[in-house]
């Protein structure tokens, strides 16, 4: 599903120079949930930014699913990212201006599905993450935990082929992330999706089938955290 080839990123002011990845290369399965377990300032922001096209970099590859995303213009980059990648965040990044209900919704409004198709999508995905009821409220009205439930809801709404996952549980108490962590890795597997969940938390690196460590810009991999 997820190739990343030789990928490298240099950052550049003035004079200095400071390399965040050099010849960096790892793959990911169809419907793997892998870990990405790095200390914070070693890259992981910019690496999920380099597979979803975000940002672009100064040597390598990034495929997904066969397609080289680097390779599209950024009109074709962002129908990519539209249709193909949901995202989970540390600050869920919900829009406070709209209810629990269209937050959800948005991705698919996005990609013009049916407002029936819509409707029935967001009230199960209300109920698999166990907002049942809540569709009307706003974001602020929400508890940290709740907001990320309907974050994780809104990023599998349109059923992505890859879910990012930059520290969904960086602003959460300990029971909250494992919580969130168990929602998070259960509907990626039912739905299919291949998750990859950056962390720092060994803990939250326990839920997944692999783990990759990130460090000084190069990759290891273990079987567990």
């Amino acid at each position: 599903m997820l190739d990343v080839d030789n990928l490298a990123r240099v950052y550049r002011s003035g004079s200095t120079r400071q390399v965040v990845f050099d010849r960096l290369t790892f793959s990911v399965r169809q419907g793997e949930t892998v870990a990405l377990l790095g200390a914070s300032g070693s890259g992981k922001t910019t690496l999920l930014n380099l597979i979803s096209g975000i940002d672009s970099p100064d040597g390598g590859s990034v495929s997904l699913d066969g397609v080289d995303v680097h390779a599209l213009a950024e009109p074709e980059r962002t129908l990519l990212r539209r249709r193909h990648i949901g995202f989970v965040f540390q600050f869920f990044n919900l829009i406070q201006t709209l209810t629990v209900g269209e937050n959800i919704a948005l991705p698919l409004e996005l990609l013009g599905e049916d407002q029936a198709v819509i409707r029935q999508r967001v009230t199960d995905l209300l109920e698999a993450v166990g907002l049942g009821g809540l569709q009307q409220r706003f974001p602020e009205t929400l508890s940290g935990g709740e907001q990320q439930r309907a974050a994780i809801a809104r990023a599998l709404a349109h059923r992505p082929a890859l879910l990012l996952a930059d520290e969904p549980t960086g602003n959460l108490d300990e029971d909250s992330a494992g919580r969130i962590t168990a929602l998070l890795t259960g509907l990626s597997r039912q739905q299919g999706t291949t998750l990859l969940l950056v962390t720092h938390s060994r803990g939250v690196a326990q839920a997944a089938d692999r783990v990759l460590r990130l460090s000084h810009g190069k990759i290891a991999a273990g079987k567990g955290p």
